[in-house]
């Protein structure tokens, strides 16, 4: 009855229509709000500066509906360029300006599987496809390019390079003729670069235990690959004058760039090749510790060629990621940035000799901009305070642009025009007015003590009223692991929604736990590869004891009714607290956890061996809940999507099964065709809707 009720009221719920601002407007109070309210915040993402540095745009989503927005100077008021009105779940990313500031390129649609399919989380009967658009600045209809991804525009301005399956396409970015093949190459061409000059295109090209750096040159029609080796080459940067290619040389193999949840393997080296003769020579190896595996970061920051011959380049030497720069003549690397924090972004400026860079130097749990000159000087901080700042932005004449956010109020764009001038919020992108920002708790920083005398971090949300009664409690677990839970509003969508529903749950009288437990970033290399995590002993439950100990402590908590929730890794934490501890743990939210470390698939890319020894198998189901299901207990809510990419929904099916064996009370929510990341904004909403009801029912009311 439970499950055919639920669905009911799921399916109505995702049918009633949007309420008009009138209506909304001033109806959450101090104690309450609806999680349609707090869900609506909209989320703002994939900040990119135009050529001129006098105007920006970025991807914002309100609820479900992703667009392309615009904002250009002196009024910097948001106006959006395209115009989907629709909550299907298709994600737009990949922005960048055309060269003439023209228009902005994007692409809509998600990645292939490795089956090829694009995500299609509407179920629509016509499918999805992942194409390439150019949304132009003046007015009119986004244009259609091509079927394909990550977009790169050529510095003439002539065409647009993208990726097709593997192989490289060109679109004209004047409406005058369809796309077609640039190049095709053997293996899986990947990071596309133009050279300064628009003749030549340098790419990875990805060939299982080895990857070339190859240079297509358009009037020759022909392909050269650069020092080829046994080796595994990645990110090809140019050199100003267009003579020379930089790339990261790591060893052949199996082994690749450490995950940042990963573990050490072999050292990894820069590179400079000749583009004419493919001639190549090591400029800069890093050292043979842990410190000096290739940390693999998101975007492009990972190798940069600066105008004064610098190479800067992403590095963990000390164990804290960093700025590092080294002449492209060899010699000693420099840290650019304060040791003992982390830097999670950087972007040149315009005259390509200063950086702009994210990092959570001097406040470990959020995150602000600073900048730092690429021959080295004391990085200057340009934000701070209670805010949480990220992906800066140079704009003209030294100003820049970043995405900030606080406890209470989401990101969106802030500009500051000139050094040292007054950050101005770009208008016209605010929550609506019925956003209950004064209803939401500003989370505090506490900490506890593991077991093994780990620190464990945590934010707490408590609940309107005091702490008059003894009331239940709910740990959040992050998935990643390497992730890092803030003291506000999130940066990723996914904690971004997170971060809203924690808010819902103290809106509706629980104490809220979010724990940063070892294998997460932002405390450095350590921290982040603690020993025996995960499969190798699942170390990290020594926190979630630790966080369980440190509320059954306070006096305003009800230690028989302490609940769990967190999604993929953090569903692994849920349903290992749950098989382990059902003694204190009283009931969970799963969402596409993995909990089984032993099953065919569901486990990190790289971490199964060909041939597992038995011990090693036997260890890695040791640390999963199956390993402890017959002691489980406490009841549980299953979501997940059944195309999900990330954990095997196989995952779900197992472990289903088992507690029905068990006698189990288990719910489940499962969304066809949705991924790993729900896409429909509809489908978080109802997630969160089952999430907070089971909750309720089985902490708050004791119902069934």
């Amino acid at each position: 009855m439970f499950l055919r009720f639920l669905a009911l009221s799921l399916i109505a719920l995702a049918a009633i229509p949007r309420p008009s601002r009138a209506q909304r407007s001033g109806a959450a109070t101090r104690e309450s709000f609806s999680l349609t309210q707090v869900l609506a915040a909209p989320f703002a993402s994939a900040l990119v500066a135009g050529p001129d540095g006098r105007s920006i745009a970025w991807v914002g989503d309100v609820d479900g509906r992703r667009n392309v927005y615009v904002a250009e100077e002196p009024a910097w008021q948001a106006r959006p360029v395209t115009r989907y009105a629709a909550d299907d779940g298709q994600e737009i990313g990949g922005l960048v300006w055309t060269p003439d500031g023209r228009g902005v390129l994007f692409v809509r649609g998600g990645d292939r599987s490795a089956a090829g399919e694009v995500p299609n989380p509407t179920s629509s009967p016509r499918g999805a496809q992942q194409e390439v658009w150019l949304a132009p600045l003046a007015g009119g209809a986004p244009r259609r390019l091509g079927e394909g991804s990550d977009p790169v525009p050529s510095p003439t301005g002539e065409r647009v390079a993208f990726l097709l399956r593997d192989t490289a396409w060109a679109a004209p970015l004047s409406p005058s003729g369809p796309a077609r093949i640039l190049f095709r190459a053997r293996g899986r061409t990947a990071g596309l670069a133009w050279a300064p000059d628009g003749a030549r295109v340098a790419f990875t090209s990805q060939r299982g235990d080895h990857a070339f750096i190859g240079i297509y040159d358009l009037d020759r029609d022909t392909i050269r690959y650069l020092a080829p080796s046994v080796d595994r080459d990645a990110l090809p940067r140019w050199s100003p004058d267009g003579r020379q290619v930089a790339f990261v040389r790591v060893p052949g193999g199996t082994a690749g760039p450490v995950a940042a949840g990963g573990t050490a393997t072999a050292p990894w080296a820069i590179w400079i090749a000749d583009a004419e003769t493919g001639e190549g020579h090591e400029v800069w190896k890093a050292p043979p510790e842990p410190d000096g595996a290739l940390r693999s970061v998101d975007g492009d920051w990972g190798l940069l060629w600066s105008a004064d011959d610098r190479l800067v380049f992403a590095g963990e030497m000390g164990g804290w990621l960093g700025l590092y720069a080294v002449s492209s003549q060899g010699g000693e690397a420099i840290r650019l940035t304060p040791p003992d924090c982390e830097v999670e972004g950087a972007e040149f400026e315009a005259d390509r000799r200063g950086l702009l860079y994210t990092s959570n130097c001097g406040d470990p749990e959020r995150r602000h901009v600073a900048r730092v000159a690429a021959m080295g000087s004391a990085p200057q901080a340009l934000t701070g305070g209670s805010a949480i700042d990220w992906a800066p932005q140079p704009l003209a004449e030294g100003g820049f642009a970043y995405l900030s956010a606080d406890a209470r109020r989401p990101g969106v764009p802030i500009v500051v025009s000139r050094p040292g001038g007054q950050p101005q919020r770009v208008s016209g992108f605010d929550p609506w007015p019925g956003f209950p920002a004064g209803s939401l708790v500003e989370p505090q920083f506490v900490t506890a003590r593991a077991a093994d005398s780990v620190d464990v971090r945590m934010q707490l949300f408590l609940p309107p009223g005091g702490a008059a009664v003894r009331r239940p409690a709910v740990i959040f677990f992050h998935g990643g692991p390497a992730r890092q839970m803030l003291l506000g509003w999130h940066y990723m969508y996914y904690y971004h929604n997170a971060y809203a529903f924690n808010q819902y749950l103290a809106s509706r009288g629980f104490v809220v736990l979010s724990v940063n437990y070892r294998g997460g970033i932002g405390y450095g290399r350590a921290f982040r590869q603690a020993p025996r995590r995960g499969m190798r002993g699942a170390s990290e439950y020594l926190d979630v004891l630790a966080a369980a100990a440190w509320l059954r402590a306070r006096p305003d908590v009800d230690s028989t009714r302490i609940g769990l929730w967190g999604g993929s890794y953090g569903g692994y934490l849920t349903a290992l607290g749950l098989a382990r501890n059902s003694n204190l743990f009283a009931a969970g939210v799963d969402l596409h956890g993995v909990h089984d470390w032993s099953m065919d698939r569901g486990v990190p890319v790289g971490a199964r061996a060909p041939q597992a020894a038995d011990s090693v198998l036997a260890l890695w189901r040791a640390s999963s809940p199956v390993a402890d299901v017959e002691r489980w207990r406490s009841p549980v809510l299953l979501i997940q999507g059944d195309d999900d990419r990330n954990v095997a929904f196989s995952q779900t099916v197992d472990l289903a099964q088992r507690l029905r064996r068990q006698g189990v009370e288990m719910r489940q929510l499962v969304f066809p065709d949705e991924v790993h990341d729900f896409l429909r904004h509809a489908h978080w909403l109802a997630a969160y809707a089952a999430g907070a009801e089971f909750l309720i029912g089985k902490l708050m009311t004791g119902g069934n």
